[in-house]
């Protein structure tokens, strides 16, 4: 049973066992809400049929019933509402849980948006069909089956005036669950969609206002937002006229019941309880069955919800064990590589990082350097051969073991709006302020702290948005300076820095290579020229490899682009 609330409806495993007391505790609800009803019957036994009975017992059957109604609805009410607004919460974190554990390839593969939306909206929207919807359906389902076996005991034909009805009303609300989760899909899809273009004209006002875009991008998201609300139109239209049909399907049972009845009461086939019982019990059951309607549709609505959170916590991980590496060597085999089955990347790519060494990459752009350090830093798995830390492919390698002894500088530097000081510590949360400090030197950029009016207490704004392109960059490098992992992977890390910061990084990294393996991409070719490797890669394979003197002469690849640095540094406007 907890297995179908996990699969369904996304839950936790505590989650689970919350709904299954809450869907039983909404069972015995029905059937306490039936109680006034069986209370009238006993009421026009004595009336009608004149069986006696003392006031006495109407006094301790009420009394019992209000009891017995306030322990009900008192549990249903925690298990229902306390428990659902507990799970939600662990919902949240087992979804960022997962999140966090998933492989970078996940996320290049996932629109960001969407993963957004289901951490929040999703997992909104999932709480209030837990706390309205799951458990009310699964104790109507329950309750009903229990009554409908009761009303054919009772009289055959009367229950099913009553029952034929309602099935054909549940076969109709089934039979429209592909078209209203189709519709519910497409306005999803849509809303993702809009989110996606008002982040983006949020994002890009400075273009849209400098090139005169203004009235263009306003007249395109009116136009996306008007699409997306008739989408919502259309798709609540559908689930209206769904529901107008089975409601009329639900009034037919109290009409057949009257007729029935009244045909069966006169040939005394049955007695006026018996009738007005029957008649009062279709009442009841309409009356479940048509607040149940709407818990149903919800249901149909959270389905592709349910879907997402599932795919996030089914996706593959990164398996590997916790090990102690004691050399740091990079060695990759044959390593081939691609982002989906159509494209090659890499291709049979040989090579020696070794340790206390600066290795560097060199190719056109698109060739593959980037890919090779994502692999090595195990961003992402190779799809073919093997890289070798320590001796060990890093496929039986923990993350948490290899990113530990790994130091990463991207070229598209992710900075948190908080503190300088806060920034920098990423690198090492243990981190003293003097060690932050420090780093910050090394980086260079103390220069610019300084002038700072808070300093390292300083708040930068929205991935660094108050600061310069090379300011953003070193604080990044910063990071890794504090880290002081034996492996450092570094990706065009002067992209964004003048010249005259360059040759002070420059400096830093001689002191923070000794006894380090070192990987690095620069499109800078003069500040890698004495590096101790240098391999060329070329549409995803070693084309050569050696130190700059060497490759002159053996590499056509290395020397075109040379000579094209050349005539960049050259040119003049």
């Amino acid at each position: 049973m907890k297995a179908f609330y996990k699969r369904n409806f996304a839950v936790t495993d505590q989650g689970a066992t919350d709904l299954i007391k809450s869907s039983i505790a909404t069972f015995f609800t029905y059937f306490i809400n039936m109680l006034p009803a069986t209370l009238l019957m006993l009421f026009l036994d004595k009336t009608l049929l004149l069986n006696e009975r003392s006031n006495d017992f109407y006094y301790i059957i009420c009394a019992l019933l209000l009891i017995l109604m306030y322990v009900i609805l008192s549990i249903e009410y925690n298990t229902l509402y306390n428990a659902t607004y507990r799970e939600s919460e662990k919902l949240r974190v087992d979804i960022s849980r997962n999140m966090s554990n998933l492989p970078l390839s996940y996320f290049s593969k996932h629109d960001l948006t969407d993963l957004a939306q289901t951490i929040m909206s999703d997992v909104a929207a999932l709480e209030h069909a837990l706390s309205h919807a799951v458990s009310k359906t699964i104790g109507f389902v329950a309750f009903f089956t229990v009554i409908s076996i009761m009303l054919l005991l009772g009289n055959v034909t009367l229950g099913l005036c009553i029952l034929c009805p309602i099935f054909a009303y549940f076969l109709l609300i089934l039979l429209s669950k592909q078209i209203q989760t189709n519709s519910f899909n497409r306005y999803y899809q849509k809303l993702r969609k809009n989110s996606d273009s008002f982040q983006e004209a949020i994002e890009l006002q400075m273009e849209i206002q400098s090139f005169g875009m203004s009235k263009d991008i306003k007249k395109k998201l009116y136009k996306e937002v008007e699409e997306g609300e008739k989408i919502h139109i259309e798709s609540e239209f559908v689930g209206v006229i769904i529901n107008s049909l089975a409601g009329l399907a639900l009034y037919l049972s109290q009409i057949f019941v009257i007729i029935v009845g009244t045909t069966l009461l006169i040939n005394g086939e049955i007695s006026i309880l018996y009738f007005l019982g029957y008649i009062i019990a279709a009442f009841k059951i309409k009356e479940g069955v048509e607040a149940t309607s709407f818990s149903v549709v919800e249901l149909f609505y959270i389905d592709s919800m349910v879907k997402r959170i599932n795919d996030i916590r089914s996706a593959k991980r990164q398996a590997g064990e916790d090990k102690g590496l004691s050399q740091f060597d990079i060695e990759l085999k044959n390593v081939s590589f691609s982002y989906d089955e159509d494209t090659s990347v890499l291709e049979n790519v040989s090579f020696v990082a070794k340790q206390n060494e600066v290795t560097a990459l060199v190719g056109k752009s698109g060739c593959g350097k980037t890919s090779i350090l994502r692999l090595v830093s195990r961003l992402y798995d190779v799809t073919g051969g093997e890289i070798l830390v320590s001796n060990e492919d890093i496929k039986s390698i923990s993350t948490k073991s290899l990113f530990d002894k790994v130091s990463i500088v991207f070229q598209d530097v992710t900075l948190f709006n908080s503190s300088i000081m806060d920034n920098i510590r990423i690198g090492k949360l243990s981190a003293t302020d003097k060690e932050v400090k420090n780093a910050a030197k090394l980086a260079n950029c103390e220069e610019f702290i300084e002038k700072l009016e808070y300093g390292y207490d300083t708040l930068i704004g929205e991935n660094g948005a108050n600061l310069s392109g090379g300011e953003r960059q070193r604080l990044s490098i910063a990071r890794a300076f504090l880290k002081d992992a034996p492996i450092i992977i570094l990706d065009e890390i002067a992209a964004s820095l003048d010249v005259d910061n360059e040759k002070k990084i420059q400096e830093s990294l001689n002191r923070l290579t000794k006894n380090k393996t070192v990987l690095i991409i620069s499109h800078r070719l003069k500040s890698i020229q004495n590096v101790d490797k240098i391999v060329v890669i070329d549409d995803g394979k070693v084309e050569a490899m050696g130190k700059h003197e060497e490759l002159m002469k053996i590499s056509k690849v290395y020397r075109d682009l040379i000579d094209k640095t050349v005539l960049a540094e050259n040119f003049v406007y």
